[in-house]
């Protein structure tokens, strides 16, 4: 059954279509079309317009197929087409139910699809939402990434879709191709790592945009991939299935052509949170956005091929990681007083032979996005501090994090060991105060 807060109005005819393949164009028969993204947590965000309804996607280059997410009350739209069915992904857990939904009017700007296939998953736990700060509807990848050459430019935050019958490359001596290899329509890379012996790895990576940490390996699809000395356990994220848990730690080098970076953060998922996975023997890992997002990529899956070149905004970045332990959501919107608005004036008051005089202010009073502590590391620093899951987060160091991002405070909070951390939380309708320094684990 579904959810009450979910309107679906589920359409078992077909309308008719102008296309009746499953190809995404672009509108007008032009040869390309540019056009802007969010970055948020090192992934990309886009408008994805679904039978009329304007929602926001991930552009993941780590799925084949379109999937809609966590459908709410005010994201109701019409689905055609419907056939239930049940997926796995990533994660502990049972298959899910999700939803075949054929000829879907797909639109990204004017790049457009008449007859998409969509899958929409129903689980209100899987709410990518919550964990990015904005609403979030789906997932878009493969299906795009087939029938267009693309260039992701992360420096200017710029999609272009190209025809790939008119694309001609430029000369470009700062670029570096590197071949693609596909499995179940999903593209890999041999890449190179080096591990704490000084033993250098070929390794088959999944190429996933949609995956915010820089690496992950599978601890046993090699010999030569052992986890570090110095590694913390930790929540990795959510998959399909449920969530995901594993170490962390860090890798010498990762070699991508002639691309090195050194002291990269690598996770290790648990064996049984990546079942899925285990049928492709080859695949010795992932590799995502933390590092993807440190080049200007072009995808050119007809000819199996990315070209890289660096993006000098973000390629010498140090990896950082979360030192507090603390998991951050959205918690939606609160009333807030506007201190920046503050209206001062005065009451004069006449007792007998005295003046009183009343100072007052005044405040506007605002909604704005609230974050609280979705999970704690175990022996964390904030842990032991005494924050609790479900804290609503009001400052840190002093400072309101309503006009903040997710993104900005997790930043905050993967700062040099021993920075002093104090935080304002409210917990029952109670404010408390907790003071903790960050400390480092690698």
């Amino acid at each position: 059954m579904f959810k009450t807060y979910i309107i679906l109005l589920l359409i078992i005819f077909c309308s008719p279509n102008m296309f009746s393949q499953d190809l995404f164009r672009i509108q007008g028969g032009g040869d390309k079309y540019s056009m802007n993204f969010h970055q948020i947590n090192n992934l990309i965000v886009i408008p994805v317009e679904i039978n009329g309804k304007e929602l926001n996607f991930i552009l993941d280059t780590g799925i084949d197929k379109t999937i809609l997410l966590n459908l709410k009350f005010s994201d109701s739209l019409e689905l055609k087409n419907i056939e239930e069915i049940e997926i796995n992904g990533l994660g502990k857990g049972k298959p899910l139910t999700a939803y075949k939904s054929k000829n879907n009017s797909t639109k990204i700007g004017k790049v457009v699809n008449f007859n998409h296939l969509i899958y929409a998953v129903m689980d209100s736990d899987f709410d990518l939402s919550a964990k990015m700060g904005i609403n979030i509807n789906g997932i878009i990848g493969g299906d795009l990434f087939q029938d267009f050459i693309v260039l992701v430019n992360y420096s200017k935050k710029k999609l272009t879709f190209f025809n790939p019958k008119e694309y001609k490359y430029k000369k470009c001596k700062n670029c570096e191709e590197i071949p693609l290899k596909f499995h179940q329509n999903k593209p890999f890379i041999i890449a190179q790592i080096e591990n704490e012996n000084q033993q250098k790895i070929d390794v088959k990576l999944l190429i996933d945009s949609g995956g915010g940490d820089a690496l992950w390996l599978f601890e046993h699809s090699s010999a030569y991939i052992n986890i570090p000395n110095k590694y913390f356990n930790d929540y990795l994220g959510r998959g399909l299935n449920g969530n995901i848990y594993g170490k962390r730690g860090r890798i010498p080098k990762l070699s991508i052509g002639r691309f090195t970076f050194e002291n990269v953060n690598a996770a290790y998922p648990d064996s049984t949170s990546i079942v899925s996975v285990h049928d492709h023997k080859e695949r010795n890992g992932t590799l995502g956005s933390e590092i993807i997002k440190r080049f200007n990529i072009i995808f050119d899956y007809s000819n199996k091929k990315i070209t890289l070149v660096k993006n000098n905004k973000a390629f010498k970045k140090p990896f950082l990681y979360n030192k507090s332990g603390i998991e951050i959501f959205y918690g939606g919107e609160i009333l807030v007083k506007n201190v920046k608005n503050k209206k001062s004036g005065f009451n004069i008051n006449r007792q007998q032979n005295q003046i009183y005089i009343d100072i007052l202010n005044y405040y506007d009073y605002t909604y704005m996005p609230s974050f609280a502590i979705a999970s704690l590391r175990e022996n964390s620093a904030a842990k032991n501090a005494g924050l609790k899951v479900g804290d609503i987060i009001l400052e840190i160091n002093d400072n309101s994090i309503y006009d903040q991002n997710i993104e900005n405070i997790n930043y905050l909070l993967s700062g040099n060991e021993g920075k002093k951390i104090k935080m304002l939380v409210e917990r029952n309708g109670v404010k408390l105060v907790y003071k903790f320094k960050l400390k480092s684990l690698l």
